[in-house]
C-alpha cells in the first residue's frame, strides 16, 4: 500500500470542487461529504464510504464525472456498539398495519370509483399477474388509502405465505434513514426486495427527495422484474409529479387509475353505511340533505356522522334537518363559483326535458312544462349565488316564494323519484363541468 500521490489527490479535489458547484448543498452533504480518499494502490482512487448504500449511489450518479481511473471502495470501520433495535427489518406481523375498517366490503361503490375498485380487486385476487404496478390517484379523502389497505387485507386473508408490506412514503424514507444510521442498509434492501406485495401510500412525498427516490426506484425495479405486485397511491397522476423521468416511466408501466369525488347518490349511500356502523339512524331525507352540502370529501362525510352520532347520543334526540344544520353547518360546502348562470340552466334544462326555454319562463301549467320549470328553479337556487328575488325574476317575473316552493318540492321528490334524480344529476354535471 502506498501513500496518496499528488495526482490522485488532485483528481479527487477537482472532482469535489466541480460537484460543489453542480449539486445542491443538501445533496453534497448527504452523498459526497461522507466519502474520503484513502491510501491505496498507485494509479487508482481508493474511496472510503460509510456504507454500501452511499457506494451504490456514488456509482450510479457521480462515477461518470470522474476521469477513466480505476476506483476501489473500502467500508469505514464500524465501532463496536450494541445492536440497534432497527438493525433487523421487522417481521411481517409487526409491520403489516392495516385499518380494520378499510376492506372491500366497507368500500361504497359509485360511478366515480367503480373502475378503480374493480382494478384493485383484480390485483388483490391475482397479485403480480393483473395490473402491475397499479397506480391510484385522486384528491384527499376519496378512498385511495382505503383501497390500498383493502388489497392488503384480501391478499393476507387468501395468501398466508405471501410477504406483504403496506407503508407510507414518509415511513419508507424514515426506514432508510434509520438503517443508514445503524449501518444496516443491506438488511433493509434485502427485506424490501423479498416482499411479494408492496403497497405504498402518498408517493407525492418522494418529490424533491432525490436521496431516497433512487433507492425507491431500485426497489421498484427489483420487485417488478420478479413479478411481485406493487400498488402506489398519489394525489396526482405520475406525469404531474416532480420525480425523475425514469421513475415516472416505471410507474406508468401498469395501470394508472383515477378516483374522483362521489356523486350525490353514492354520498348518500356512504352516509347511510357509516351511520349504520355507528348504530345511528339517519332518515333518507336527512342523509340526502347532508350529502347535498358535503360533496368533495368522503372523510368529511365520516366526520359528519361521527359528530352527529355524538350529538344524538348526548341529547338523546333523533337526527333531523334542524339538528344537522346546527351541528354540521360549519362543514357545509358551497359549490365553487363556476359562473353558472340562470341562462345556462334554462338552456341545459330545456335540452334535457325537450321543451323550449320560453316555455320554462312562460305561464303554462302543463305537466310537461311545470316539472322542467321547477327543476330549473331548484338548480338556480343550488348553483347561482344571487338573491331569491333576482333569481325568481329571471323566470318570467315569478315571486321568490314560488321559487322556494319549487326548490323544496324538487328536493323532496329527489328522494323517491330515481328517474328525476338521474336527470338532475346529469344537469348538474353538465353545468359544473
Amino acid at each position: 500500500m502506498t501513500m496518496l500521490t499528488q495526482t490522485e489527490s488532485e483528481i479527487w479535489d477537482a472532482f469535489l470542487k466541480e460537484m460543489q458547484e453542480r449539486c445542491s448543498k443538501a445533496e453534497y452533504q448527504n452523498w459526497l461529504a461522507p466519502i474520503h480518499l484513502a491510501p491505496g494502490k498507485e494509479g487508482e482512487l481508493t474511496l472510503q464510504v460509510p456504507n454500501i448504500f452511499v457506494q451504490e449511489y456514488f456509482l450510479q450518479n457521480y462515477r461518470k464525472n470522474l476521469p477513466n481511473i480505476p476506483i476501489t471502495f473500502v467500508l469505514a470501520e464500524q465501532k463496536t456498539a450494541p445492536a440497534p433495535v432497527f438493525a433487523e427489518a421487522p417481521s411481517e406481523t409487526s409491520t403489516l398495519k392495516l385499518n380494520a375498517h378499510y376492506t372491500f366490503d366497507h368500500f361504497i361503490e359509485g360511478p366515480s370509483n367503480q373502475f378503480v375498485k374493480s382494478a384493485a380487486i383484480g390485483v388483490a385476487t391475482h397479485p403480480g399477474r393483473s395490473y402491475n404496478p397499479l397506480f391510484i390517484h385522486g384528491g384527499v379523502g376519496l378512498g385511495k388509502t382505503h383501497l390500498l389497505h383493502a388489497i392488503g387485507h384480501y391478499v393476507h386473508a387468501h395468501n398466508k405465505k405471501l410477504k406483504i408490506q403496506c407503508i407510507t412514503t414518509e415511513e419508507f424514507i424514515n426506514d432508510i434513514v434509520d438503517h443508514l444510521k445503524s449501518k444496516s442498509v443491506d438488511r433493509l434492501k434485502r427485506y424490501y426486495r423479498s416482499l411479494d406485495v408492496l403497497l405504498v401510500d402518498d408517493i407525492q412525498f418522494l418529490q424533491n427527495r432525490l436521496n431516497f427516490e433512487e433507492e425507491f426506484c431500485s426497489t421498484f425495479e427489483a420487485l417488478i422484474h420478479q413479478n411481485k405486485q406493487i400498488v402506489i397511491t398519489s394525489d396526482k397522476p405520475p406525469s404531474q409529479l416532480k420525480l425523475s423521468e425514469r421513475l415516472i416511466a416505471r410507474m406508468e408501466w401498469g395501470l394508472v387509475a383515477h378516483i374522483g369525488p362521489p356523486d350525490l347518490e353514492t354520498r348518500v349511500a356512504i352516509l347511510q353505511h357509516k351511520a349504520e356502523m355507528k348504530g345511528l339512524r339517519v332518515p333518507s331525507k336527512v342523509a340526502f340533505f347532508i350529502a347535498e352540502h358535503i360533496f368533495n370529501n368522503v372523510r368529511q362525510l365520516e366526520g359528519a356522522i361521527n359528530r352527529l352520532s355524538a350529538f344524538a347520543r348526548h341529547l338523546n334526540q333523533d337526527v333531523s334537518e334542524e339538528i344537522v344544520e346546527n351541528t354540521l353547518g360549519e362543514l357545509f360546502q358551497h359549490a365553487p363559483d363556476k359562473k353558472v348562470s340562470v341562462e345556462n340552466i334554462l338552456k341545459c334544462v330545456a335540452t334535457l326535458f325537450e321543451v323550449r326555454e320560453s316555455d320554462i319562463t312562460g305561464t303554462s301549467r302543463a305537466k310537461q312544462v311545470a316539472l322542467p320549470r321547477q327543476v330549473a328553479m331548484y338548480l338556480a337556487k343550488e348553483l347561482v349565488s344571487d338573491s331569491l328575488m333576482r333569481l325568481a325574476s329571471s323566470f318570467g317575473g315569478k315571486t321568490h316564494s314560488t321559487l322556494l316552493h319549487a326548490w323544496k318540492k324538487i328536493r323532496n321528490q329527489l328522494e323517491k323519484d330515481e328517474t328525476l334524480k338521474k336527470q338532475v344529476q346529469m344537469a348538474r354535471r353538465n353545468l359544473e363541468s
